[in-house]
């Protein structure tokens, strides 16, 4: 009796197993991913217009600088003689030249002489502006309001005319610059091609960018540069500056019309090597089948070639738990 009363026990149903799926979607576009690096937007090599000794820099590497701030200052002495000079020559010039408009209206001078008189105040005049140029160039003063990357000169130390001093650029920028390959300078400018950069300092932020400039020409054979300009930066929220490390994504119109995507997580490596999804069918029964993976699509998904439909079924969770016609219910799409 106890055998038998064994014997006519019914074994637990197994309970379906839960599961996450998404539907296969067509691939209708490639995201391509590329390191980059945010450049100012303005930056200005500064140089003395003159040769001649600096005196102060009163200024450091880093530092934050107001537009008509000075940044270096050469020795002005000898300009500042000149400047006197001129100005005595023209004050002179001027005087002969008041005292020859007097004469000529009793006629004690010819018209002739007052011409030449003035001609000569007009050359002594030009001297004397020259020389106050030549005396406000022997200060570098900050075109815009920016911050100093770096001095190249020491107080003291001589320099020549044009030879960069002090390097300015914007603390704020909006251009990220990248390098392409050569299949894709031809996609860069087309109105289906997008644009998007997501930075390190901000994770969860994409922001979306246009094309600013891109080379037509590689002369190291390394690639091509690209430079894109942000459009949509809250730089009361967001503060990128220069140097920024980032990366940006292009997305291109897909060509291959038959091709998939799915994610990552739903690709089933077994050891005993291919590639496989679990597709789910109509009765929540799950089917192991073999697929043929083509490029990767962002860094969360990948296309698949073939093997997979459109509007498909395929697990994404729980992948290495599943056996051939297991029933399955769905917790999440």
């Amino acid at each position: 009796m106890f055998a038998v009363g064994c014997s006519s026990r019914v074994a637990d149903k197994p309970q379906p197993r839960p599961v996450k799926v998404v539907t296969v979607s067509a691939l209708t576009t490639v995201d391509r991913e590329f390191a980059a690096l945010t450049t100012a937007d303005d930056a200005v090599n500064l140089a003395f217009k003159l040769s001649g000794r600096v005196v102060d820099i009163p200024v450091a590497k880093g530092q934050f600088v107001n537009r008509g701030e000075v940044l270096a200052e050469l020795d002005s002495r000898d300009v500042e003689l000149q400047v006197s000079a001129s100005k005595a020559a023209y004050t002179e010039a001027q005087s002969r030249l008041e005292r020859a408009r007097r004469l000529l209206q009793h006629d004690a001078i010819s018209l002739q002489e007052v011409e030449s008189l003035e001609s000569s105040a007009a050359q002594a005049l030009t001297a004397y502006e020259n020389a106050l140029d030549l005396l406000a160039d022997t200060r570098i003063l900050a075109p815009f309001d920016g911050v100093v990357e770096r001095t190249y000169v020491d107080a003291w130390q001589r320099v020549q005319s044009g030879e960069t001093v002090v390097r300015l650029v914007k603390p704020l920028s909006t251009t990220v610059g990248f390098t392409a390959p050569e299949n894709l300078v031809s996609e860069l400018s087309k109105p289906t091609t997008h644009f998007s950069v997501r930075f390190e300092a901000f994770p969860d932020q994409n922001f979306s960018a246009v094309i600013k400039s891109f080379a037509r020409t590689s002369s190291d054979a390394l690639g091509f540069p690209v430079s894109l300009r942000l459009t949509d930066v809250d730089s009361a929220k967001f503060s990128i500056s220069p140097g920024m490390t980032c990366t940006v994504t292009v997305t291109l119109p897909e060509r291959v019309s038959d091709s998939v995507v799915v994610p990552l997580t739903a690709i089933y490596a077994p050891q005993w090597g291919g590639e496989y999804v679990w597709v789910v069918d109509s009765n929540d029964r799950v089917e192991l089948r073999g697929v043929k993976l083509g490029a990767p699509v962002g860094d969360k998904s990948v296309a698949i070639l073939h093997g997979l439909r459109e509007g498909e079924r395929v697990v994404v969770a729980g992948i290495y738990q599943l056996y051939e016609l297991q029933k399955v219910t769905i917790l999440a799409e």
